[in-house]
């Protein structure tokens, strides 16, 4: 069986990463580790770690994607959690053969090089979670 390692990190939508940076590294003292751009799912992102996890901001760049449509409809807030695994297919295969709603059904890139694959919120009681598997992770 696939083994779950960590949360990896916990997504939280934001209007804007300046501002929550305000809130979070200015106000917080959490450091910034870096930002990057996921065209695949048109948005900007900045982590930040605790120990072992980190908190990622993330802001929808432009007005189409999954992350856009979250703040309009919900507001600023937990977006998901994201699980790092040590087998994605292999994790995605079993979800799958136990009926799980997948919202990817195969490993898609990510950020930071790793692959992902989100499960839907009707599968797991509301929360949308993401899970990765990463190779060259780093905090």
């Amino acid at each position: 069986m696939p083994r779950i390692i960590r949360i990896n990190h916990i997504g939280l939508a934001v209007r804007s990463i300046e501002q929550a940076l305000g809130v979070f590294s200015d106000g917080m003292g959490l450091s910034l580790s870096g930002q990057e751009f996921v065209s695949s799912d048109a948005v900007r992102v900045a982590f930040l770690p605790i120990g072992e996890s980190r908190l990622e901001l993330v802001e929808p760049v432009g007005e189409s994607g999954p992350v856009h449509k979250f703040l309009a409809s919900r507001g600023e807030g937990v977006h998901h959690i994201c699980l790092e695994v040590e087998d994605l297919p292999g994790l995605l295969a079993q979800l799958r053969s136990n009926g799980v709603e997948l919202i990817d059904n195969e490993p898609r890139p990510g950020a930071h090089g790793s692959m992902v694959a989100f499960i839907h919120p009707r599968s797991a009681n509301g929360v949308l979670l993401e899970l990765t598997e990463s190779k060259n992770y780093e905090l």
